[in-house]
Protein backbone atom coordinates (compact mmCIF):
# COMPACT_ATOMS: atom_id res chain seq x y z
CA UNK A 1 0.00 0.00 0.00
CA UNK A 2 1.40 3.37 -0.95
CA UNK A 3 1.70 6.23 1.51
CA UNK A 4 -1.24 8.69 1.35
CA UNK A 5 -0.33 11.27 -1.30
CA UNK A 6 -2.20 14.12 0.35
CA UNK A 7 -0.03 13.86 3.44
CA UNK A 8 3.40 13.83 1.80
CA UNK A 9 3.71 17.58 1.59
CA UNK A 10 3.60 18.09 5.33
CA UNK A 11 4.58 14.80 6.97
CA UNK A 12 6.74 11.87 5.98
CA UNK A 13 4.93 8.55 6.14
CA UNK A 14 6.78 5.28 6.63
CA UNK A 15 5.59 1.70 6.27
CA UNK A 16 6.41 -1.14 8.65
CA UNK A 17 5.20 -4.51 9.81
CA UNK A 18 5.18 -6.78 12.83
CA UNK A 19 4.51 -10.48 13.28
CA UNK A 20 1.47 -11.48 15.33
CA UNK A 21 1.46 -14.44 17.68
CA UNK A 22 0.17 -16.84 15.00
CA UNK A 23 2.97 -15.84 12.60
CA UNK A 24 0.85 -13.52 10.44
CA UNK A 25 2.30 -10.21 9.27
CA UNK A 26 0.48 -7.05 10.37
CA UNK A 27 1.44 -3.98 8.34
CA UNK A 28 1.13 -0.38 9.41
CA UNK A 29 1.62 3.24 8.37
CA UNK A 30 3.55 5.51 10.74
CA UNK A 31 4.14 9.24 11.00
CA UNK A 32 4.78 11.98 13.51
CA UNK A 33 6.95 12.53 16.59
CA UNK A 34 6.36 11.97 20.28
CA UNK A 35 4.66 9.28 22.40
CA UNK A 36 3.26 6.43 20.30
CA UNK A 37 -0.47 6.15 19.59
CA UNK A 38 -2.12 3.28 17.72
CA UNK A 39 -5.27 4.02 15.65
CA UNK A 40 -7.51 1.04 14.86
CA UNK A 41 -9.93 1.52 11.96
CA UNK A 42 -13.46 0.16 11.76
CA UNK A 43 -15.50 -1.88 9.29
CA UNK A 44 -15.13 -1.25 5.54
CA UNK A 45 -11.97 0.69 6.35
CA UNK A 46 -8.21 0.18 6.27
CA UNK A 47 -5.04 1.81 7.62
CA UNK A 48 -5.45 4.71 5.20
CA UNK A 49 -8.96 5.57 6.41
CA UNK A 50 -7.75 7.85 9.21
CA UNK A 51 -4.99 9.87 7.55
CA UNK A 52 -6.58 13.21 8.45
CA UNK A 53 -6.92 12.17 12.08
CA UNK A 54 -3.31 10.99 12.09
CA UNK A 55 -2.09 14.24 10.57
CA UNK A 56 -3.97 16.23 13.20
CA UNK A 57 -2.12 14.30 15.93
CA UNK A 58 1.29 13.89 14.31
CA UNK A 59 2.83 17.06 15.75
CA UNK A 60 2.50 15.62 19.27
CA UNK A 61 2.46 11.84 18.76
CA UNK A 62 4.06 9.11 16.69
CA UNK A 63 0.95 7.64 15.09
CA UNK A 64 0.69 3.99 14.02
CA UNK A 65 -2.16 2.98 11.70
CA UNK A 66 -2.28 -0.82 11.28
CA UNK A 67 -4.24 -2.64 8.63
CA UNK A 68 -6.47 -5.03 10.55
CA UNK A 69 -6.63 -8.65 9.32
CA UNK A 70 -7.59 -9.31 5.72
CA UNK A 71 -6.70 -5.83 4.46
CA UNK A 72 -3.88 -4.25 2.49
CA UNK A 73 -0.58 -4.81 4.25
CA UNK A 74 -1.80 -7.47 6.70
CA UNK A 75 -2.26 -11.20 6.37
CA UNK A 76 -5.37 -13.39 6.19
CA UNK A 77 -7.85 -14.50 8.82
CA UNK A 78 -7.14 -17.78 10.62
CA UNK A 79 -9.75 -20.54 10.77
CA UNK A 80 -10.37 -19.80 14.45
CA UNK A 81 -10.60 -16.02 14.04
CA UNK A 82 -12.08 -14.03 16.90
CA UNK A 83 -11.41 -11.18 19.31
CA UNK A 84 -8.28 -12.95 20.57
CA UNK A 85 -6.77 -12.72 17.07
CA UNK A 86 -7.37 -8.98 16.94
CA UNK A 87 -5.98 -8.38 20.44
CA UNK A 88 -2.83 -10.37 19.62
CA UNK A 89 -2.34 -8.34 16.43
CA UNK A 90 -2.66 -5.12 18.42
CA UNK A 91 -0.33 -6.49 21.09
CA UNK A 92 2.37 -7.01 18.44
CA UNK A 93 2.03 -3.40 17.30
CA UNK A 94 2.14 -2.17 20.91
CA UNK A 95 5.32 -4.15 21.54
CA UNK A 96 6.96 -2.71 18.41
CA UNK A 97 5.91 0.88 19.08
CA UNK A 98 6.01 1.01 22.86
CA UNK A 99 2.55 2.57 22.72
CA UNK A 100 0.37 2.80 25.82
CA UNK A 101 -2.31 4.85 24.03
CA UNK A 102 -4.92 3.37 21.67
CA UNK A 103 -7.78 4.84 19.66
CA UNK A 104 -10.35 2.59 17.99
CA UNK A 105 -13.43 3.08 15.84
CA UNK A 106 -16.49 0.80 15.68
CA UNK A 107 -15.16 -2.80 15.53
CA UNK A 108 -11.68 -1.38 16.09
CA UNK A 109 -13.02 0.31 19.20
CA UNK A 110 -14.30 -3.04 20.42
CA UNK A 111 -10.82 -4.49 19.94
CA UNK A 112 -9.27 -1.54 21.78
CA UNK A 113 -11.58 -2.02 24.77
CA UNK A 114 -10.92 -5.75 24.98
CA UNK A 115 -7.17 -5.10 24.70
CA UNK A 116 -7.43 -2.63 27.58
CA UNK A 117 -9.08 -5.38 29.63
CA UNK A 118 -6.47 -8.01 28.76
CA UNK A 119 -3.21 -6.10 28.29
CA UNK A 120 -1.60 -4.15 31.17
CA UNK A 121 0.45 -2.18 28.61
CA UNK A 122 -2.63 -0.21 27.55
CA UNK A 123 -2.84 2.86 29.77
CA UNK A 124 -5.42 5.00 27.97
CA UNK A 125 -8.05 4.16 25.35
CA UNK A 126 -10.25 6.44 23.29
CA UNK A 127 -13.09 4.74 21.40
CA UNK A 128 -15.46 6.19 18.80
CA UNK A 129 -18.80 4.34 18.88
CA UNK A 130 -17.37 0.89 19.66
CA UNK A 131 -19.43 -1.89 18.07
CA UNK A 132 -20.57 -3.48 21.31
CA UNK A 133 -24.05 -5.02 21.47
CA UNK A 134 -25.90 -5.63 24.71
CA UNK A 135 -27.23 -8.83 23.10
CA UNK A 136 -26.66 -10.44 19.70
CA UNK A 137 -30.29 -10.37 18.55
CA UNK A 138 -31.02 -9.16 15.05
CA UNK A 139 -27.68 -7.47 14.42
CA UNK A 140 -25.69 -10.66 13.85
CA UNK A 141 -28.20 -12.89 12.04
CA UNK A 142 -27.27 -11.54 8.59
CA UNK A 143 -23.91 -13.33 8.32
CA UNK A 144 -25.31 -16.57 6.84
CA UNK A 145 -27.03 -14.80 3.95
CA UNK A 146 -23.96 -12.60 3.46
CA UNK A 147 -21.75 -15.69 3.12
CA UNK A 148 -24.10 -17.25 0.57
CA UNK A 149 -24.16 -14.13 -1.59
CA UNK A 150 -20.39 -13.74 -1.43
CA UNK A 151 -19.99 -17.41 -2.43
CA UNK A 152 -22.20 -16.69 -5.46
CA UNK A 153 -20.01 -13.73 -6.40
CA UNK A 154 -22.78 -11.22 -5.72
CA UNK A 155 -20.70 -8.75 -3.73
CA UNK A 156 -23.19 -5.89 -4.05
CA UNK A 157 -26.03 -8.02 -2.68
CA UNK A 158 -23.84 -9.17 0.23
CA UNK A 159 -22.96 -5.58 1.13
CA UNK A 160 -26.63 -4.61 1.06
CA UNK A 161 -27.41 -7.57 3.31
CA UNK A 162 -24.83 -6.43 5.86
CA UNK A 163 -26.05 -2.83 5.61
CA UNK A 164 -29.61 -3.83 6.43
CA UNK A 165 -28.48 -6.34 9.06
CA UNK A 166 -26.47 -3.68 10.88
CA UNK A 167 -29.09 -0.95 10.35
CA UNK A 168 -26.60 1.18 8.44
CA UNK A 169 -29.01 2.15 5.65
CA UNK A 170 -29.99 5.84 5.53
CA UNK A 171 -33.76 6.43 5.87
CA UNK A 172 -34.20 7.00 2.12
CA UNK A 173 -32.69 3.58 1.39
CA UNK A 174 -35.26 1.88 3.59
CA UNK A 175 -38.05 2.73 1.15
CA UNK A 176 -36.05 1.66 -1.93
CA UNK A 177 -36.63 -1.78 -3.44
CA UNK A 178 -33.72 -4.04 -2.47
CA UNK A 179 -33.02 -4.82 -6.13
CA UNK A 180 -32.53 -1.13 -6.89
CA UNK A 181 -30.19 -0.69 -3.94
CA UNK A 182 -28.12 -3.70 -5.05
CA UNK A 183 -27.90 -2.22 -8.54
CA UNK A 184 -26.77 1.18 -7.21
CA UNK A 185 -24.17 -0.48 -4.98
CA UNK A 186 -22.84 -2.47 -7.93
CA UNK A 187 -22.57 0.68 -10.05
CA UNK A 188 -20.74 2.50 -7.24
CA UNK A 189 -18.21 -0.33 -6.91
CA UNK A 190 -17.63 -0.47 -10.67
CA UNK A 191 -17.07 3.28 -10.77
CA UNK A 192 -14.62 3.09 -7.85
CA UNK A 193 -12.78 0.13 -9.43
CA UNK A 194 -12.35 2.02 -12.69
CA UNK A 195 -10.76 5.04 -10.98
CA UNK A 196 -8.71 3.19 -8.36
CA UNK A 197 -4.98 2.53 -8.50
CA UNK A 198 -3.93 -1.11 -8.21
CA UNK A 199 -3.02 -0.74 -4.51
CA UNK A 200 -6.17 1.18 -3.50
CA UNK A 201 -8.28 -0.56 -0.85
CA UNK A 202 -11.69 -0.44 -2.55
CA UNK A 203 -15.15 -1.44 -1.36
CA UNK A 204 -14.86 -4.63 -3.42
CA UNK A 205 -11.60 -5.56 -1.71
CA UNK A 206 -13.01 -4.76 1.73
CA UNK A 207 -16.28 -6.65 1.24
CA UNK A 208 -14.96 -10.08 2.40
CA UNK A 209 -13.84 -8.54 5.71
CA UNK A 210 -17.40 -7.60 6.69
CA UNK A 211 -18.43 -11.13 7.70
CA UNK A 212 -15.56 -11.22 10.20
CA UNK A 213 -16.81 -8.02 11.77
CA UNK A 214 -20.08 -9.89 12.25
CA UNK A 215 -18.14 -12.67 13.97
CA UNK A 216 -16.63 -10.13 16.38
CA UNK A 217 -20.00 -8.53 17.13
CA UNK A 218 -21.57 -11.91 17.88
CA UNK A 219 -18.66 -13.06 20.07
CA UNK A 220 -18.59 -9.88 22.13
CA UNK A 221 -22.34 -9.29 22.41
CA UNK A 222 -23.54 -9.34 26.00
CA UNK A 223 -20.08 -8.98 27.55
CA UNK A 224 -20.64 -5.49 28.98
CA UNK A 225 -20.07 -6.65 32.57
CA UNK A 226 -16.52 -7.80 31.76
CA UNK A 227 -15.45 -4.20 31.12
CA UNK A 228 -15.76 -3.44 34.82
CA UNK A 229 -12.29 -5.03 34.94
CA UNK A 230 -10.65 -2.45 32.65
CA UNK A 231 -7.96 -0.57 34.64
CA UNK A 232 -7.19 1.93 31.85
CA UNK A 233 -8.68 5.39 31.50
CA UNK A 234 -11.27 5.37 28.71
CA UNK A 235 -12.67 8.20 26.60
CA UNK A 236 -16.02 7.26 25.05
CA UNK A 237 -16.72 9.27 21.89
CA UNK A 238 -19.70 9.39 19.57
CA UNK A 239 -21.78 11.60 17.32
CA UNK A 240 -25.27 12.94 17.89
CA UNK A 241 -26.16 11.35 14.54
CA UNK A 242 -24.33 8.10 15.29
CA UNK A 243 -25.76 4.60 15.00
CA UNK A 244 -28.83 4.35 17.26
CA UNK A 245 -28.38 0.63 17.97
CA UNK A 246 -24.94 1.29 19.51
CA UNK A 247 -26.07 4.01 21.92
CA UNK A 248 -27.44 1.65 24.60
CA UNK A 249 -24.00 0.06 24.86
CA UNK A 250 -22.32 3.47 25.07
CA UNK A 251 -24.62 4.33 27.97
CA UNK A 252 -23.85 0.97 29.60
CA UNK A 253 -20.09 1.42 29.13
CA UNK A 254 -20.25 4.82 30.83
CA UNK A 255 -21.83 3.11 33.85
CA UNK A 256 -19.53 0.07 33.79
CA UNK A 257 -15.99 1.25 33.03
CA UNK A 258 -14.27 2.24 36.30
CA UNK A 259 -12.41 5.23 34.81
CA UNK A 260 -14.17 6.91 31.91
CA UNK A 261 -15.47 10.12 30.46
CA UNK A 262 -17.82 10.69 27.55
CA UNK A 263 -18.00 13.25 24.76
CA UNK A 264 -20.68 13.54 22.07
CA UNK A 265 -20.00 15.60 18.95
CA UNK A 266 -23.03 17.54 17.68
CA UNK A 267 -23.87 16.69 14.08
CA UNK A 268 -21.34 13.88 13.60
CA UNK A 269 -22.33 10.40 12.52
CA UNK A 270 -20.62 7.00 12.78
CA UNK A 271 -17.98 8.09 10.26
CA UNK A 272 -17.11 11.24 12.18
CA UNK A 273 -13.44 10.37 12.73
CA UNK A 274 -12.77 8.99 9.25
CA UNK A 275 -11.63 10.28 5.85
CA UNK A 276 -14.06 10.44 2.94
CA UNK A 277 -14.51 7.08 1.19
CA UNK A 278 -16.97 5.06 -0.84
CA UNK A 279 -18.81 4.13 2.33
CA UNK A 280 -18.32 7.54 3.98
CA UNK A 281 -18.78 9.89 0.98
CA UNK A 282 -18.87 13.17 2.87
CA UNK A 283 -16.10 12.21 5.27
CA UNK A 284 -16.15 13.14 8.92
CA UNK A 285 -14.55 15.93 10.91
CA UNK A 286 -11.39 14.18 12.14
CA UNK A 287 -9.69 17.39 13.24
CA UNK A 288 -12.48 18.04 15.77
CA UNK A 289 -12.26 14.46 17.05
CA UNK A 290 -8.46 14.82 17.25
CA UNK A 291 -8.80 17.76 19.62
CA UNK A 292 -10.56 15.59 22.20
CA UNK A 293 -8.16 12.70 21.69
CA UNK A 294 -5.17 15.01 22.12
CA UNK A 295 -6.62 16.52 25.29
CA UNK A 296 -7.32 13.09 26.75
CA UNK A 297 -3.98 11.49 25.87
CA UNK A 298 -1.90 14.44 27.12
CA UNK A 299 -3.74 14.99 30.39
CA UNK A 300 -1.88 13.56 33.38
Amino acid sequence: MSSPKAAKATTEWTVGSVTSRDGTSVGYLRLGHGPAVVLLHGSMESAGSHTRLALALADAFTVYLPDRRGRGMSGPYPSGYGIRTEVEDLQAVLAESGAELVFGVSAGGLVALEAARRLPAVRKVAVYEPALLLDAGRHTGWVGRFDEEMAQGDVAAALVTSMYGLELAPPVFKVMPRRLLVSLTSLAMKSEDKKAASDTITMRKLAPTVRYEGVLLAEMAGTIASFAEVPADVLILGGSKGLPFLKPALDALAKTLPHNQRVEFPGLDHGGSSDASGTNPGGGKPEIVAEEIRRFFTRQ
